[in-house]
């Protein structure tokens, strides 16, 4: 059972891990590491190259849920759209992270951040900005500005970063991404583009740090997890859900 899921269209638990070298990309390191991680996941069917040259892993994205893999020039990603639990998403991310310093040669010398992210998709056919501003509020220092009755809010997509401990290396990140445009809210023609929030954890490396990735990753979930619990499903992701509700 996903405790995260019920709020959403679409939930996802992505994995980056950022290097500071580019990745290897000769033809037998490639695909010898696709086919290991295919191995374990058998729907992982669907090889091909982005136009910017991203190698890319996934299963059939026609279905409900489905995983992906993707090898970037200095990131290695990972994601599960739509997990039945969030375990067998951290599975398949601890899999990753195991086998990417024998397979691709990364080594926590390369590292310069790890990110695990949670992603909330909502459907709303509306004013997406507008929704927003409803749903989470604008402060005081900004309500005034709403005052006027011919005042429509055209982009509202807060972010915070906040640092988690005294170094700054290990950070929490929130934002949200809204796909209303200008011509949409003049018409009152609203498309069915989703709204989208993400929130990261994400630990940066630096200093040679010798903590392992999977160690790492452990760490940083267990942190996500409890914001999300404690704030953010509560505070950002159901007053969200709410307000889409009522459009």
């Amino acid at each position: 059972m996903n405790p995260y899921a019920n709020d959403s269209a679409d939930f996802y638990i992505n994995l980056n891990l950022n290097t500071e070298l580019e990745l290897p990309t000769s033809r037998d390191t490639v695909l010898h590491y696709f086919e290991q991680m295919k191995k374990a996941f058998p729907d992982l069917r669907n090889f091909y190259t982005r136009e910017s040259g991203d190698l890319v892993l996934e299963g059939n994205k026609e279905n409900h849920r489905y995983r992906w893999l993707a090898l970037e020039p200095r990131r290695l990603c990972s994601g599960l759209v739509n997990p039945d639990n969030v375990e067998e998403a951290y599975e398949q991310h601890e899999m990753v992270l195991d086998h990417a310093p024998h397979l691709l040669t990364i080594s926590v010398l390369d590292c310069e951040a790890l990110d695990v992210m949670y992603g909330f998709d909502f459907n709303c056919k509306a004013n997406h900005d507008e929704v927003i501003a409803e749903a989470l509020g604008l402060g005081p220092g900004l309500e005034s500005l709403l005052d006027r009755s011919s005042v429509r809010v055209l982009d509202y997509e807060p972010t915070i970063t906040i640092a988690l401990d005294e170094s700054c290396r290990l950070q929490a990140r929130l934002s949200i991404e809204t796909r209303t445009n200008p011509g949409q809210v003049r018409t009152g023609e609203y498309s069915d583009d989703q709204i989208s929030v993400y929130f990261t954890v994400r630990q940066y490396w630096g200093s040679g740090s010798d903590d392992s990735f999977t160690r790492s990753f452990r760490r940083q979930r267990e942190i996500g997890e409890e914001m999300l619990q404690s704030s953010i499903i509560p505070r950002v992701i159901q007053p969200i859900a709410r307000t889409i509700a009522t459009r």
